[in-house]
């Protein structure tokens, strides 16, 4: 079946869906929802999927980008999370999304407030995650091995280090991804290649084992949607629709560096947050040379917003961790915006940066609520949440496939990548954001080849309007681009953005 998303494709199963009794129906539509479509359906299983908003609205879209072997669970004793972790950072990176997917290295640098006993200590956490690796059967031509690294190699890396009292850094690798909100769309289609309807702009009113009651928020019109099984997967708000789920959200600010801030950055930075044993801020230059800078990890109070907002505090906190390393400090004007994701973390006493990021399936009758875990452990998520439901009902399922089952734009879907560079070949950047889709998406990019920002063009958005579901500028701009995170960005693409649909 094809794995196009459009507005036509989800009129006509918007038609169908409420006629008919799916196996499965999912509510939310992030990594963890549209994984858990996926795995259904590739089961065999009947699945309608559903989202308030769009794909990738919510928690999926503010990660820090990282598909992490879990180092920071090691340390604190969680070997079973840490495992998860690798596991599945392997499994994105061998077989699922090496489109996506790849292994980016990290320099913590040895400043006078990292003591050399606390850099040993470092040092043997980064070779137990080595360990963790290997024991997860990632191959090191995939994610390299840590290093030391002198003053002038880290200083290469990293040329905005201080060089005061630098004795060098510590260099480790681990998984990124290209954009997290392009990982949950991939998902999203290839859950829909194997059948399962896909449809956002759904609002589930009411949640029940058998169904729900649905509002189509495009035209106000609401209807039922009957199911065997129902996995609820929204995330931060998943204890609206399940009252036995309690829930502790914390929130995550990144900033966003405007391209030149950190000139010359050929690595990522780990940053020792001072008065902390354990943690780090990030700093991650991006293709399109904007900068990310995180992490807070604040609780929550009162309801939960559908967009959180950055707080001016969590901007000046994190600009003050950043500059304790680097011989310029970077000033507030030279942050472009910012964005803040909610942590779905269970409740539990004590920080939430000290709460696991174990995740937890709950079951009520045909009602199963998925909860906690992170971007990286979304695949597996999915899979106890389906095996979950499929026990629950006695659904005529196998066990999961998703393991070995590449996402849409996967080179191993199709063969060979296309080949890159040269006058009439596919543009690197297109390879590396689409995969195999890349020529396809060349193609139009020659038709409409008007820059919008950043480098993208109005043919990248026609194909998101005609193949990645993107049904208003918002979709395009705030999550199959990123040019939304920052405002003048956003205002000066929106009218491109608006064209992207006519004709």
């Amino acid at each position: 079946m094809d794995s196009s998303l459009n507005a036509p494709r989800r009129a006509r199963e918007l038609a169908v869906v409420a006629e008919e009794t799916v196996d499965v129906l999912v509510v939310g539509l992030g990594a963890t929802g549209a994984g858990a479509a996926l795995d259904a359906a590739s089961r065999g299983l009947s699945v309608a999927a559903i989202d308030a908003h769009d794909l990738a609205f919510g928690t999926s879209r503010w990660s820090s980008k990282l598909i992490h072997g879990g180092l920071r669970y090691l340390a604190r004793g969680q070997v079973g999370v840490a495992r998860e972790s690798a596991v599945e950072r392997g499994i994105l990176l061998r077989r699922t999304a090496p489109h996506l997917v790849k292994a980016h290295p990290y320099v913590l640098p040895l400043t006078p407030e990292v003591s050399r006993p606390q850099a040993k200590l470092l040092m043997t956490g980064y070779r137990l995650g080595d360990a963790l690796r290997a024991t997860a059967l990632t191959p090191r031509r995939l994610l390299p091995g840590p290093s030391r690294l002198t003053a002038a190699r880290a200083h290469t890396l990293a040329p905005m280090l201080s060089e005061h009292g630098l004795r060098g850094g510590l260099l480790s690798w681990d998984g990124r991804v290209l954009d997290d909100a392009r990982l949950v769309v991939a998902i999203a289609r290839t859950a829909a290649a194997h059948g399962a309807r896909i449809l956002t702009r759904c609002r589930a009113l009411e949640l029940t084992g058998e169904g729900a009651k649905v509002r189509d928020e495009l035209t106000g019109a609401e209807f039922g949607i009957r199911a065997r099984t129902v996995i609820n997967a929204a995330g931060v708000w998943a204890g609206l629709l399940d009252p036995q789920v309690t829930l502790r959200p914390s929130r995550g600010t990144h900033l966003v560096l405007r391209p030149g801030t950190l000139p010359g950055l050929l690595s990522g930075l780990h940053i020792p947050i001072p008065g902390e044993s354990n943690r780090f801020a990030l700093v991650l230059p991006q293709a399109d040379g904007r900068v990310y800078v995180g992490l807070t990890d604040e609780p929550l109070d009162g309801p939960v917003p559908d967009v959180p907002e950055a707080p001016e505090e969590d901007i000046r906190a994190l600009l003050s961790v950043l500059n304790t390393v680097l011989a310029v400090p970077v000033a507030r004007e030279a942050v472009a915006g910012a964005y803040a994701g909610l942590r779905p973390l269970l409740a539990a006493d004590g920080r939430t940066a000290d709460v696991s990021r174990r995740h937890a399936v709950f079951a009520d009758g045909g009602l199963i609520t998925v909860v906690g875990g992170k971007l990286t452990t979304y695949r597996r998520m999915a899979e106890d949440a389906v095996d979950r439901a499929v026990s629950a009902r006695n659904l005529p399922a196998g066990p999961s496939r998703t393991t070995s089952m590449p996402l849409v734009g996967a080179v191993q879907n199709h063969g060979a990548p296309p080949p890159a560079g040269g006058p009439d070949r596919t543009p690197e950047r297109l390879v590396a954001r689409y995969g195999s889709e890349a020529a396809a998406v060349h193609e139009l990019v020659k038709a409409h080849p008007e820059e919008v920002c950043l480098g993208i063009t109005l043919g990248e958005l026609r194909w998101s309007v005609a193949h990645e579901g993107a049904l208003d500028a918002d979709d395009l701009l705030d999550r199959r681009t990123r040019i939304g995170l920052v405002p003048e960005d956003r205002a000066a693409a929106l009218p491109a953005a608006r064209a992207a649909f006519a004709g």
